[in-house]
């Protein structure tokens, strides 16, 4: 299945969806494909015309193109998603968590989706973030076991 993370460069969600055998939807596979694309001339204004366009199907003209040209990423990863988690209060260190706005909207999209969501809270302590591990892996193992 494709899950989506948030934050959704988040390296520690990706890891542990992607060893349950899921696909995580994360931020730097499509900043890779547009990093390593030959039409982009200069890294890291690696961003297209194409780009706010796109994200237009997610935000409004009046929207700061900033967030349109984010939700033109995330408004894609959101689309193909099957079931998402979301960790609640992450430090910048456990993923960015950019412009506020487009997390707003990101979180919008995914809850009006309908699909199986895990809503987490950033864990303090080791006894947390061991709890946090097995609701991850038990919340992904109960969607194999659903669509298996």
């Amino acid at each position: 299945m494709k899950i989506a993370i948030f934050p959704p460069n988040s390296l520690i969600l990706a890891d542990l969806v992607e060893r349950k055998g899921h696909e995580a939807l994360a931020l730097q596979k499509e900043i890779r494909k547009k990093v390593i694309d030959p039409e982009i001339d200069s890294p890291p204004f690696n961003i297209t015309e194409e780009e706010p366009i796109k994200g237009l199907k997610y935000a409004a003209i009046e929207v700061p193109s900033g967030v349109r040209g984010r939700m033109a990423i995330f408004g894609p990863l959101i689309d193909e998603a099957d079931a998402a988690i979301i960790m609640e209060e992450a430090p910048y260190g456990f993923g960015c968590v950019g412009c506020a706005r487009t997390n707003e909207l990101s979180m919008y999209y995914l809850r009006k989706k309908n699909i199986p969501i895990l809503e987490l809270q950033y864990p303090t302590s080791r006894e947390e973030a061991i709890e946090m591990v097995n609701t991850i892996n038990t919340f992904l193992d109960e969607l194999e076991e659903k669509n298996g």
